[in-house]
């Protein structure tokens, strides 16, 4: 089996974020779908492992920022490859907290969503997590990056927390 064949499926790449008492913390994810559109349901996978999931199991919500194909790698790297035990990864980042407290971009996101936690299913490694879209609105008339672009342009590469990492 060619585990590349998995980097066709269509992704985007998203700054999901969420709050856990006063901190506030967010990760890079490409696994976010729409499931429903009455109402608006949203699933997140998570990594167990990953700080962001501790905080959207305490807050039972989040915001998928959705990043903007001009994004630089740098941004993407603190947010993807710095864990925010180690970091504040929203110190010097323009962002405001939402009506639930979550993180906002202001820099780097065509959109946001926010999303109340419903329910949560256990798929080993991760967790996906499932709920109605509470909020939403466009942040920027910039164009959505996709995974593939992520990849092919940006010469990025995938975590090993990320539910789509292969082992070179």
């Amino acid at each position: 089996m060619n585990p590349k064949a998995l980097h066709q499926i269509s992704y985007g790449l998203y700054v999901v974020a969420a709050k856990k008492g006063d901190k506030i913390n967010g990760q890079v994810a490409n696994t976010v779908f729409q499931i429903t559109s009455k109402p608006p349901t949203l699933a997140v996978s998570i990594n167990k492992d990953n700080y962001t999931h501790e905080f959207i199991k305490e807050s039972r919500s989040f915001v998928v920022n959705v990043l903007d194909k001009d994004t630089g790698m740098i941004f993407i790297g603190r947010f993807g490859f710095k864990c925010g035990r180690d970091i504040e990864k929203f110190d010097g980042v323009k962002h405001r907290l939402s009506q639930w407290g979550n993180p906002i971009l202001e820099e780097n996101s065509t959109a946001y969503l926010e999303v109340r936690v419903d329910k949560e299913v256990d798929v080993g490694t991760h967790t996906i997590f499932i709920g109605e879209v509470i909020d939403a609105d466009m942040m920027s008339g910039g164009e959505p990056m996709t995974y593939a672009y992520y990849h092919l342009v940006k010469k990025g590469k995938s975590p090993k927390a990320a539910p789509t990492f292969i082992e070179e």
